[in-house]
């Protein structure tokens, strides 16, 4: 704890109490200094301040440094400047804004619109599940990220995505979760994959297992594109829709589906899905979900055969026989780089249109 005086005494007590001891009167130092008597008076009663040139002649005159009286001067202005400006609430302030990006949770509706301190610190603590603001927020179990430990802002708005998806499920009906039933569900899970608009039945689906599919927009910084976490006993499973395409809307829904499948226990944060991880859980979240999707054995038969060529009609040739949307086909070549970024981008449908009834508010299945 840090320890702040009550008060801080004016250079010009100081100055006081030399004269006093010495038995001279403010003429007197005055005339010493060879300054006009109203600005002794002034620096007496703390009404001007003690500049550089000053602090040298009064430490001429009793016999100090310079420094003891341009720290006097300073420790005093600042003291005085903390009791006008209220620097122990832009401390609280400032530590509010460090727990969570406040302007984005007020903008997405998730906290009142209410910037008096008080209210603002007791919106963010209970949207935090924090007592007070010296705590940090928190799940209370492992969290695992897919690289390394995020830095801040990154940490902050990851947590607050997650405590907002946390806040939805509470609201949000499901059956009792079954970990054999889970698993057994699957192939049907990936009969969903053929058609888009089949997204739209996902959420019951998923609330028929006993898992809450929450869709939270991602805030700035945050960069996720999942996660997956327990809300007492219902698995969450939380999407972002960073990048809304059905290629990487179901990369990353399988992939949270295999950390379930895998048992992994703890809050799993995945961003850059694209790009490989050196954690043994993600390593085994991509390589389930990979071949959930495709099948290894078959699309390298496909791509042997396509001889590096591939058109609109060939890719949807092939994803039709294996019961895929042409779009997660051709997110594998993106991803393989056997067909460039640019090319082909139509085939790569939004699936947000058919999740508005349940993106960022809890619903009813």
């Amino acid at each position: 704890m840090t320890l702040v005086p009550a008060r801080v005494a004016r250079p010009g007590e100081v100055i006081a109490l030399e004269l006093e001891a010495r038995g001279w009167t403010q003429k007197d130092l005055a005339e010493i200094m060879g300054r006009p008597l109203q600005v002794v008076n002034e620096i007496v009663n703390g009404n001007k301040q003690i500049t550089p040139a000053t602090a040298h002649e009064l430490a001429q005159v009793f016999g100090t440094t310079p420094e003891v009286w341009m720290n006097l001067e300073t420790n005093y202005r600042l003291f005085a400047a903390r009791k006008e400006a209220g620097s122990d609430d832009i401390k609280r302030r400032s530590r509010i804004y460090s727990l969570a990006p406040v302007k984005e949770l007020i903008k997405k509706g998730w906290i009142p619109n209410i910037l008096a301190l008080d209210e603002l610190e007791k919106n963010v603590c209970e949207f935090l599940g924090l007592r007070d603001i010296s705590m940090m927020p928190n799940f209370g179990v492992p969290v695992s990220r897919r690289h390394s430990e995020a830095r801040e802002p990154e940490g902050m708005a990851q947590i607050a995505v997650l405590m907002r998806a946390r806040h939805l499920a509470k609201r949000h009906k499901v059956a009792k979760f079954n970990a054999s039933k889970f698993k057994a569900a699957i192939p049907e899970l990936l009969e969903f994959t053929k058609d888009v608009k089949s997204i739209e039945k996902l959420p019951a689906f998923f609330a028929n297992l006993g898992v809450h599919l929450i869709i939270v927009p991602a805030l700035s910084h945050s960069y996720m594109d999942g996660a997956v976490f327990y809300a007492e006993a219902n698995p969450v499973i939380l999407l972002t829709l960073r990048y809304d395409r059905v290629d990487n809307f179901w990369f990353t829904l399988t992939h949270e589906v295999a950390h379930l499948f895998a048992n992994h226990h703890g809050v799993h944060i995945d961003s850059n899905l694209e790009k490989p991880s050196d954690v043994a859980a993600e390593q085994t979240a991509d390589k389930l979900a990979s071949e959930w999707l495709l099948d290894s054995t078959m699309y390298d038969k496909y791509v042997t055969s396509s001889r590096h060529f591939y058109s609109r009609e060939n890719i949807a040739a092939y994803a039709n026989s294996v019961n895929r949307h042409p779009g997660i086909v051709l997110g594998r070549l993106h991803h393989q780089k056997e067909v460039p970024y640019s090319h082909l981008r139509g085939m790569l449908e939004k699936v947000s249109p058919y999740l508005q009834k349940c993106i960022d508010t809890s619903y009813a299945v």
